[in-house]
């Protein structure tokens, strides 16, 4: 009997499916991209209210996080009418000091670009320097009616600014901070394009050819000859992983969330990772994991090495188990990234470990444990313990069979993990400084 046509729906629920899993990627991304935007180049540890923001415009209610080179805010009234723009000196201007620490100024533009006022925030100056230069009138309003641009430009001692009597070192760094901050937007925005800033390197013309190479083995019968696959996957070993160390980890994927790419260093690196994740989303086929991982390469030879009497296979319940793993790994990563936990996302990988000079006891010790257990257990690290593999899977396409399941459940509850983390990111702030006992 003939099979009936695929309906409608089953020709298109393959594509459905890619584009869910592409679009859950993309909004976690951004996601930890506003949230870095705001916390390390805006808000710093110390987020802006609406409420600080009307002691120079009265009518403020909203705030809105400004994307472009001056890293500012937008301020609006209930109407959603612009009333102007404010910017805080940290933490862009971290390394200023004064007396004894950094000062944090609110700094207030009209809708002509002209300063309106100044408050300082907060200041890890002494408390007596800071009134000093609080109620110095003829100080804080030296800047009122300058424009943005002027300010960037102005030089402290052309200008014959002087600073505060009693309070020296206050004052001129916190001059010093209103001057960078503003310059800091011109530099911005003489910056080039990042099209304009893609530049090839010798390095990365070694990873296009493993990346050539990678899909020769994957897409046509040459992988069949074992002396050239041995070959290649040597190659693959010496050169990504010892020589150039250009590895996926969670530590480059979140870096690059967060400050984007350095498209003079690291293009190569880009169209490896565009080769691991499109490849699969596309295609099906598992690109970087099955031909390009270097770690995966050298789990199987040490697999080779080990005796059939020592392999070992898991009961079922426990293999379901331990391929949470990586997921749960994933969730740790996101929270660290959101947060600003204090972690080294290398040491949750072997990866680094390839260049041994310079990696951490953790990254050294899980490289060589994933070895070990590769004698007893088939690529063991591989299935239960790596969050870029898993990421890499989630993202593959299972072609005309591909159905939701489990992986797409835990992948949306992840983007509502960040969503969520983002939106109490203040509150968590709140609570991480509040004094003991409180």
């Amino acid at each position: 009997m003939d099979k009936a046509p695929p309906s409608r729906w089953q020709r298109i629920r393959p594509w459905v499916l890619r584009f869910y899993r592409l679009g859950l990627l993309v909004v976690t991304a951004w996601v930890v991209r506003e949230q870095a935007l705001r916390v390390e180049r805006i808000s710093g540890n110390a987020p802006l209210t609406v409420l600080e923001v009307r002691s120079l415009f009265p009518q403020a209610q909203k705030l809105h996080m400004d994307h472009g080179p001056r890293q500012g805010w937008f301020v609006r009234d209930a109407a959603g009418q612009e009333l102007g723009y404010v910017v805080c000196t940290q933490p862009q201007c971290r390394r200023i000091t004064g007396y004894c620490g950094v000062t944090d100024t609110l700094i207030g533009f009209n809708r002509e670009d002209k300063v309106i006022g100044i408050r300082i925030r907060r200041s890890e100056d002494t408390v007596k320097h800071v009134e000093d230069v609080v109620t110095d009138r003829n100080f804080m309003h030296l800047w009122d009616d300058m424009y943005y641009e002027d300010l960037g430009k102005l030089s402290v001692s052309q200008a014959g600014i002087e600073g505060v009597s009693g309070a020296t070192y206050t004052s001129m760094a916190l001059a010093e901070s209103l001057i960078a901050r503003c310059e800091l937007a011109q530099k911005n925005g003489n910056a080039k394009p990042w099209w304009r800033q893609i530049k090839l390197r010798a390095g990365d013309y070694g990873l296009l050819v493993v990346i050539l190479g990678a899909g020769l083995m994957a897409f046509t019968r040459l992988h069949e000859r074992k002396w050239l696959r041995y070959t290649y996957q040597w190659t693959v070993i010496g050169y990504v992983g010892f020589w150039s160390g250009h590895l996926l980890a969670q530590s480059l994927l979140a870096g690059w969330a967060k400050s984007g790419v350095n498209w003079q260093l690291a293009t190569g690196l880009v169209l490896l990772a565009l080769a691991a994740f499109v490849v699969p989303w596309s295609v099906r086929k598992p690109l970087y994991c099955h031909q390009i991982c270097p770690y995966g390469f050298l789990q199987q030879w040490a697999g080779r090495l080990g005796r059939k009497r020592w392999r070992v296979t898991l009961p079922v319940w426990l293999d379901k188990q331990l391929r949470l793993v990586p997921w749960l790994l994933l969730v740790v990563v996101l929270c660290a990234v959101m947060l600003q936990l204090p972690m080294d996302l290398a040491d949750l990988e072997p990866f680094d470990a390839f260049l041994f000079r310079a990696a951490g006891w953790p990254t050294i010790t899980l490289a060589l444990g994933g070895l070990l257990a590769s004698l007893i257990l088939p690529q063991p690290y591989c299935k239960y313990g790596c969050p870029t593999g898993a990421l890499l899977e989630f993202a593959r396409s299972h072609g005309e069979s591909d159905s939701f399941g489990k992986r797409d459940l835990a992948a949306a509850l992840l983007v509502l993990l960040a969503l969520t983390l983002a939106w109490n990111y203040d509150a968590y702030l709140i609570w991480l400084n509040r004094p003991n006992g409180s």
